[in-house]
């Protein structure tokens, strides 16, 4: 038995690439996207399962287990002990690659062993050969060696070249830059922010004083929360026609700004403005350097366009804050020794980087660098000097080839994993006037460009030894993009990056203390730092983060639009919808209250066998452990599909499911996000909690019609909720439906029925 697992073993590893092999043996963990698709329609691999395999028998699961251990993690046992000689012939490795490559792109889909996250962790994570910057991010010597000595791997690669050719502390500002008027100009709100002082009575009143909150409709944007726990609150509208020159853009961007947004403008909106009528009413909120939460940002919609426009607003801050800091070099070195007050010079923070700019994919970065070299350089005819450009294009780009040709999924799921998808780097930038510094040591970046996942991973946790946070004490401008995306890798990361920006740094990092803002060495800069926060949806999460990290002395503008028609109106079946409202005690309540309500009122209602084909659709992967853990303890006909089911069990799931051999079918959304798999023969469809995404609802219900064998009049769907639920609920069902059902004290029993 030992000869015949260790050749299983053996084969598994010859099928994976070096790249998959180097992600398994490094990092050790799964990602839950990508399929190869067969161009031919794959049948289920049907095994012969003993009693305890998936549900029914008797298992020696506690309550809190969360997996089996699968194939992965002896796959990973045996990658550790790969000879060195294997690993160093690189060309007999690609060669064999490519032919396994081949082979597996026409493999049927059912005829693979290889786990789900293994194959997502090939195609998403790529391997750590294209990890951007290593967890070093001060770019030591090491940093010196040149990619493919033994002495640096590819990941701890950062550009040391260029150190005193981008430095702030050695250079000065060019003639051509002209005499900067704009800095000097007392209307311009950069200098009005970083310039403003705070009183210490101001800052101790924060604690105590209550938000006081004003609501305005602005014309794109619709309704606009303005809140501040400072006392003014100030409020403004958007004009009807915007003047480059008022917005008081640093130089190029008032000449490169029009070409680089050009493909968003056309007819006469071209030449009567250079924003689209959204982008001018989140340019101005930016621009006046209040935190903005904008929760319509859409993948298919607007999402280059709201890039754009972010990007503009970082460009135009680093440009002036640079320009600042050299034109103080000048003077300085203009002055006379001793002449002149140290205070007319603090320009600067605790340590350089300025801007954080947080994106789920490479591809966002990919996008992002690309933008910033646009706006830098225009149509002049001198191009400006981009350091490591082709490294970067190879490290963030993607190959067209590498997605399989018959891959079908809905728009915005095309429109999301797009490009590259790996989501774990982080990369250092450096702007000085018309040159940029890709790969930059984070402390002699401006700008810095990462995923959660590669900056909990430099950040590290409460004693480990290796760990730096201080480059995020002086971002003075934080960019979180796709927030909701987030939800679905893991919403922690995002919560432990912001419980350590702008903390007092732990070392001084060669700073020069004559130089920094007083209102940095008070450690005040969160009530400086300007946070923008985009994403698809509203969130209780999202919004937590936003009211309570978000502390921005000029205020905060919270987009509140309520959807009057829920995404229930997507529903093209004939389905009646019940919505069950349960009770709870408290938010914190709810998990266990939703749970009790499942088990005692909803579930004896499906355990006839009459109610065969039932699917439970799971949004938290806690939940779904939990339920799995139940249905095995009580014995009951399932199955199960979640974000880490292996290829094959997802096969064998859905094969016993469609064929009624599995009465019950445990569904988790992060599969679906990640899939979005149809699965047929459902025939009864239970909520366990509303789905993250609305357009999930839909998209769930409408997976009846997959098979459709003249059994609707028994489909069935039930929704459990409860007060709490409120934002999820008007986004499926509409405000004022929802609203009618919150107000209501007692289980509601609602049937709609979807049209045609």
């Amino acid at each position: 038995m030992g000869k015949r697992g260790s050749r299983s073993q053996s084969q598994l590893l010859n099928t994976l690439t070096k790249k998959q092999k180097k992600h398994l043996r490094d990092f050790g963990e799964e990602h839950p996207f990508y399929d190869r698709v067969s161009r031919k329609e794959a049948k289920p691999q049907i095994c012969q399962l003993s009693e305890s395999s998936d549900s029914s028998d008797s298992e020696s699961d506690s309550e809190s287990e969360p997996e089996q251990v699968s194939g992965y993690h002896r796959l990973l046992a045996t990658l550790k002990n790969v000879s060195e000689e294997e690993e160093e012939d690189e060309e007999e490795e690609e060669e064999e690659d490519s032919i396994v490559d081949d082979a597996e792109m026409n493999d049927e889909d059912g005829g693979s062993d290889v786990s789900v996250e293994e194959e997502m962790a090939a195609e998403s994570t790529e391997s750590p050969e294209n990890v951007a910057l290593s967890a070093d991010p001060e770019g030591k010597e090491d940093g010196e060696e040149p990619p493919g000595t033994s002495q640096t791997s590819p990941e701890e690669f950062t550009d040391a070249k260029h150190e005193s050719l981008f430095s702030l502390e050695t250079n000065f500002l060019e003639e051509e830059s002209g005499d900067n008027s704009s800095l000097k100009a007392s209307q311009d709100p950069f200098l009005q922010h970083v310039n403003k002082e705070l009183k210490e009575k101001a800052i101790q009143a924060v604690a105590t004083n209550p938000k006081t909150t004003h609501e305005l409709k602005w014309p794109i944007l619709g309704q606009l929360f303005f809140s501040s726990k400072f006392q003014k609150l100030e409020t403004f509208k958007p004009p009807k026609d915007i003047d480059l020159k008022s917005l008081h853009l640093q130089k190029p961007l008032e000449s490169t700004w029009t070409k680089t947004n050009s493909q968003f403008l056309s007819g006469p909106q071209k030449s009567s403005s250079p924003f689209t009528p959204l982008q001018k009413e989140l340019f101005l909120i930016m621009n006046s350097y209040r935190d903005l939460f904008y929760p319509e940002r859409t993948a298919l919609k607007n999402g280059e366009e709201i890039r754009h426009v972010y990007c503009l607003h970082v460009i135009n801050h680093i440009l002036k804050a640079n320009a600042q800091v050299l034109g103080n070099n000048s003077r300085r070195r203009s002055q006379k020794f001793g002449v002149g007050d140290d205070d007319d010079f603090r320009d600067q923070g605790l340590t350089r980087p300025k801007v954080l700019i947080v994106v789920p994919f490479r591809e966002a970065a990919l996008r992002v660098v690309q933008l910033f070299i646009s706006l830098l350089e225009g149509d002049s005819k001198k191009k400006i000097i981009v350091s490591n450009k082709k490294r970067f294009q190879g490290e963030y780009g993607s190959d067209p080839e590498e997605r399989p040709p018959n891959l079908k999924r809905p728009e915005d799921y095309e429109a999301v994993f797009v490009g590259n998808i790996d989501d774990h780097f982080r990369i250092g930038v450096a702007i000085l006037q018309r040159s940029i510094r890709l790969y930059a040591p984070f402390y002699s970046s401006d700008i810095l460009i990462a995923s959660p996942l590669g900056l909990r991973t430099i950040i590290g946790g409460e004693g480990e030894k290796k760990r730096d946070f201080d480059f995020l004490s002086s971002i003075e401008l934080l960019i979180i993009d796709q927030a909701d995306i987030y939800l679905m890798q893991n919403w922690e990361h995002v919560l432990h990056l912001m419980n350590h920006m702008n903390l007092l740094p732990l070392d001084s990092h060669g700073v020069d203390f004559s130089r920094v803002r007083m209102w940095s060495l008070n450690n005040w800069s969160k009530y400086y730092r300007q946070t923008l926060l985009f994403g698809a949806l509203q969130d209780a999460q999202i919004n937590s983060v936003f009211n309570k990290y978000c502390v921005n002395m000029q205020g905060q503008v919270a987009v509140r639009n309520v959807p009057m028609t829920g995404c229930i109106s997507h529903v093209l079946v004939q389905l009646p919808h019940v919505f069950q409202r349960m009770e709870a005690e408290n938010l914190a309540s709810v998990i266990d209250a939703r749970f009790n309500f499942f088990v005692n009122k909803i579930l004896p209602q499906y355990r006839d066998a009459v109610m065969s084909h039932t699917l439970i659709y799971i949004p938290s992967y806690f939940d779904f452990v939990r339920l799995r853990n139940y249905f095995k303890k009580e014995e009951l006909n399932f199955t199960h599909i979640c974000e880490y089911t292996q290829k094959s069990g997802v096969s064998r799931a859905r094969h016993f499911f469609l064929q009624g051999e599995k009465q019950f079918l445990l569904f988790t959304e992060r599969f679906h996000f990640y899939k979005r798999y149809t699965i047929k023969g459902i025939r009864n469809l239970i909520f366990y909690e509303l789905p993250t995404y609305p357009h999930f609802y839909s998209e769930i219900c409408n997976m009846l019609r997959a098979t459709n064998r003249g059994e609707e009049a028994t489909w069935t769907c039930t929704v459990l909720y409860s007060k709490y639920d409120a934002q999820r609920l008007a986004a499926v069902v509409g405000v004022e439906r929802a609203a009618q059902m919150l107000q209501s004290n007692k289980n509601v029993h609602l049937f709609i029925t979807g049209e045609k």
